[in-house]
């Protein structure tokens, strides 16, 4: 395994921002209570197809205490269908569903909010607060067909001008699975300066034929909902069809086989017999994706669906510099690269090319493929395999920097 020497980040002036601290664990072991932060910028970003946003907004969340020279910052990127709300609740009811990631985040996790300062924002082109196709455009009226396409290094640039605006001029690690890896892998090759550490989790460094694929069965989908409108539909119904349709097809990609023989196989659904007619669903696992098809309309908007799995189907960090390796001999991080058994839809052999390069180009890489039978969604799913790995090199990042 290569090595590359690191330093350490020279402390920025303290700005006006300071962190929001927890202060109501809401039960052991999680960072409890937790608030929605906007941050405005009234400057420009100009974007890699050439279009600008006038101005934005980018919604994000912050998790643990910052340290006083700020060299304790994770930095966690959402995937496809995630948003900053990664830990915690956003009430007191005890029944409310935490972030995507809770049982990652938090005291004692792999991410170790006694240790680590943890960000995370919602992308732009997203739907949960950051600026996106819903969100009004200078003129008053939603952007919708109107918001320009995005790639996953206009993500990163966005979330840059955030870590400006809270005085953050490194990141002891940014963390990301799926388009979490890919926001991750840019950050250290865009900014290679501003980051220590990359966890890259069930990710690729460029989208195949066959994932693009996937995403393009989705937004057919979504463009033959009649209340799609050609993507103006703010003032009347939404494509919820449509979007339901792209996300139960999307689901099956994050599961695998084994998986979802074990959780429904053939079983019924509300009946004992085969009903012989096409009158709804009928398998439990019918049942199941008409499900997570319904709950995903009720938070996510369908343009922003069609922007970020386009930025998805862009990424090749390769690319601009004319290699993979190429790319990655900007970076001065070390990477630890995970990848699981049963992922199909980034399997491991993607990863492993990012690996190689990284020791043809003689970078700090540590490389784990996990046994999970929870296909994609297994770096959602195995945190306490995860915690044994991830939060090892973490610790073992954190020691080797002279950081305790």
């Amino acid at each position: 395994m290569y090595q590359v020497q690191t330093t350490s980040p020279t402390p920025a002036p303290a700005p006006r921002w300071e962190p929001s601290v927890t202060r109501r664990p809401a039960r052991p072991g999680t960072v409890g209570r937790v608030q929605r932060q906007l941050a405005h910028f009234a400057s420009p970003l100009r974007l890699r197809g050439g279009q600008t946003l006038p101005a934005f907004t980018l919604a994000y969340e912050t998790y643990g205490t910052l340290n006083a020279d700020r060299s304790n910052v994770i930095l966690i990127c959402h995937a496809l269908s995630g948003d900053a709300h990664a830990a915690g609740t956003h009430t007191d009811d005890p029944g409310e569903k935490p972030g995507w990631w809770d049982a990652a985040v938090g005291p004692g996790k792999l991410f170790d909010t006694d240790r680590y300062f943890v960000l995370c924002s919602n992308v732009i082109g997203g739907c949960q607060g950051s600026t996106g196709p819903s969100s009004l455009a200078p003129d008053g009226r939603p952007y919708g067909a109107r918001f320009p396409l995005v790639t996953v290094a206009d993500m990163v640039e966005a979330q840059r001008h955030l870590l400006d605006r809270l005085g953050i001029a490194r990141l002891f690690a940014v963390a990301g699975g799926s388009m979490g890896a890919m926001q991750a892998l840019q950050w250290a090759v865009a900014h290679p300066q501003r980051v220590e550490t990359v966890l890259f989790l069930a990710g690729t460094h460029r989208s195949t034929a066959q994932q693009i694929a996937f995403n393009e069965t989705g937004r057919q989908a979504i463009y033959a909902d009649p209340h799609w409108k050609g993507g103006d539909y703010y003032d009347g119904p939404r494509p919820e069809s449509g979007l339901a349709l792209a996300r139960m097809m999307a689901h099956i990609t994050y599961m695998s086989e084994t998986s979802m023989e074990q959780k429904f196989g053939r079983r019924l659904q509300d009946r004992t017999a085969l009903s012989h007619r096409l009158n709804g669903p009928e398998f439990a696992v019918e049942s199941y994706l008409a499900y997570q098809g319904e709950k995903f309309v009720r938070r996510f908007d369908a343009n922003s669906y069609l922007i970020i799995t386009k930025a998805i189907d862009y990424f090749d960090i390769g690319a601009d510099y004319g290699s993979l390796r190429a790319a990655v001999e900007r970076a001065r991080a070390a990477f630890q690269v995970v990848t699981f058994s049963s992922d199909w839809l980034y399997p491991a052999w993607q990863g492993q090319e990012l690996v190689q390069a990284c020791q043809e180009a003689g970078r700090s890489v540590e490389y784990q493929h996990i046994a999970a039978p929870f296909g994609h969604d297994s770096f959602l799913v195995e945190v306490e395999q995860m915690t044994d790995v991830v939060g090892s090199c973490l610790d073992r990042r954190w020691r080797a920097l002279g950081r305790g």
